[in-house]
């Protein structure tokens, strides 16, 4: 559990941020333990009628009190918002959830090699995320399950080894709720034309996934076999895989989330030369 007196920042008061304020709320974390930067007016007022925090509309001498900094920024502005922020948190542990940026331009904008990583998606709204993180060598192992304790708050999470690996996250669990509403969006359309209501066929598809989700974590067999499972020859099931296999589905859907780790390393590269 997270302490009584620890005294956490969030730069950017959005989404994200809610999600990880709220989990720690409903943890024992009071709003006073919180300092929030947020300068858009709606986003603030949702901040004090969600949680009572009255965020600031700008960085100042109160973030000096945070053990720990989470910057839920815009990779684009991340530069921008640290410089104001920096005089007053060098002695935090600072965690990014801002896409793409790495860690070594991280500690040069916030002035601390205290750095984690992580890649969050956006299921942690509802305590279902899947978060994976990456520590820099100064970070300690108290440091450490700090953050997991924060992170815990939304969902899953993982460590990797290499920061490379995060646009690998970024391809699968990051970008991945779209792929699972991409195919939501196909099945719905298929089971609407096939004569069910749009309700029927988008509530079969919802608990589908969900279900065979849960089906997969609770099992020990892979995906494949699982698969084998449901799969008689010359059944309905094999149909639709032998379409999907003659339609080259599975080579692209590959290719799609490659597609989405370069463009992760992109984004790196582009926001990072501030």
């Amino acid at each position: 559990m997270t302490s009584t007196q620890q005294h956490m920042a969030f730069i950017g008061g959005g989404n994200m941020a809610s999600a990880i304020i709220g989990g720690l709320i409903r943890q024992g974390m009071r709003p006073d333990q919180f300092t929030v930067v947020e300068p858009f007016a709606d986003t603030a007022a949702k901040l004090l009628k969600d949680f009572g925090i009255s965020a600031l509309p700008a960085a100042g001498p109160d973030l000096a009190k945070a053990d720990l900094v989470v910057w839920a920024v815009k990779p684009q502005v991340f530069s921008e918002a640290a410089a104001p922020v920096m005089p007053h948190t060098r002695a935090a542990l600072h965690l990014s959830v801002a896409a793409g940026i790495r860690t070594d331009s991280i500690g040069r904008w916030v002035g601390s090699d205290r750095v984690v990583r992580c890649m969050p998606n956006t299921p942690a709204l509802v305590g279902q995320g899947i978060t994976g993180l990456f520590a820099c060598p100064s970070v300690s192992a108290a440091d450490q399950a700090l953050v997991e304790q924060v992170i815990a708050t939304t969902g899953q999470f993982i460590w990797v080894q290499q920061e490379s690996q995060l646009d690998a996250v970024t391809a699968l669990s990051g970008s991945g709720p779209a792929y699972v509403f991409y195919f939501l969006e196909a099945m719905t359309e298929a089971g609407t034309g096939m004569g069910l209501s749009p309700e029927q066929a988008y509530q079969l598809a919802v608990a589908t996934f969900a279900g065979a989700s849960s089906l997969a974590a609770a099992s020990t067999e892979s995906p494949e076999v699982l698969r084998q499972r449901v799969t008689s020859k010359g059944g309905t099931t094999y149909a639709a895989l032998t379409a999907m296999d003659a339609a080259g589905i599975k080579p692209a859907f590959v290719k799609a989330m490659q597609a989405a780790e370069q463009r992760a390393r992109e984004l790196g590269d582009e926001f990072g030369k501030a």
